[in-house]
């Protein structure tokens, strides 16, 4: 693991500094009281204290992230993660960033493939990444995401694996927010980038295919989570107009929250019967939060 990411790690069970060690061919990451957390071959590290309450997203929902974000349908969002990202770690002036005294360490809590926090790190020459996931299907993706991001197994619900305000950026994208613990871990001058989906998201869908739908009190309940301890500085919107084919929808609806409740069947009807090609609205809400 790169030892600029393992030096901002701590031990889930007692916090303190790890260290990487190797047996044979296992490897696992250390800490001076000896608990000891695997490394997967995949490249991941298991930062659980105990067991996970849930699994996560399926290996069927992140392969369908994958293929539709590796399509390049959500670019919108990643290059405002990006620019906010930017902004934060170096400055709004000069387009090439003086180096900041410490390198700058984005944390992406809820991270799924890691193709958000890549497309940050693209953006931040000498940052490096941690993607904190519960979902292993998706951590065996975001081991890979990136040559400057390494990826633990964490449940964000939980302490978090990290060093108090450790993190100069912290990227939550359609994510459960931890309060509290994103304040712990971010450093007073940082920023936590929170996007939510706008009222009209996928609107089209929603209609056609009966999908769950935009929780009228979202920005209220994300605001709940967050007023404690941080400031929202910003919020913009970010809106794309996407032309989707039939199979293109159906891995869209796969990879988000409508996967665990729609029936198959009637779902795959409702698709076949749209006209391609299929007219989508991407809308989601970026706020930029400050530390109180």
């Amino acid at each position: 693991m790169d030892a600029r990411i393992l030096a901002r790690l701590r031990c889930p069970v007692c916090g303190e500094p790890l260290a990487e060690t190797t047996a044979g061919t296992a490897r696992a990451l250390q800490c001076p009281r000896r608990h000891s957390f695997d490394i997967a071959r995949q490249g991941y590290v298991n930062l659980l204290a105990g067991r996970a309450p849930h699994t996560g997203d399926s290996a069927e929902m992140v392969a369908a992230r994958a293929d539709f974000l590796a399509a390049g349908h959500y670019s919108t969002v990643a290059a405002a993660l990006a620019e906010a990202a930017r902004q934060i770690a170096y400055g709004v002036d000069g387009p090439t960033p003086a180096p900041p005294a410490a390198y700058p360490l984005v944390v992406d809590a809820g991270a799924g493939t890691g193709w958000y926090l890549a497309a940050v790190l693209a953006a931040l020459p000498d940052a490096v990444g941690l993607a904190l996931d519960v979902a292993k299907p998706a951590l065996r993706r975001a081991a890979r995401a990136h040559p400057r991001a390494a990826a633990a197994l964490a449940d964000t619900w939980q302490r978090l694996p990290l060093a108090d305000r450790s993190a100069t950026v912290l990227l939550n994208v359609f994510a459960p927010r931890n309060g509290a613990e994103f304040h712990r871990v971010l450093d007073p001058a940082g920023a936590l980038l929170v996007v939510t989906p706008a009222a009209d998201h996928l609107a089209e869908l929603v209609d056609a295919l009966d999908l769950l739908r935009v929780d009228p009190a979202k920005a209220d309940r994300v605001a709940g989570s967050l007023n404690a301890h941080f400031t929202e500085e910003s919020a913009t919107e970010h809106r794309a107009r996407l032309e989707l084919s039939r199979t293109e929808v159906a891995t869209l609806v796969g990879m988000g929250p409508s996967a665990w409740h729609a029936d198959p069947a009637r779902l795959a009807e409702r698709i076949a019967a749209l006209p391609e090609p299929v007219p989508v609205t991407l809308a989601v809400r970026l706020g930029v939060h400050r530390p109180r």
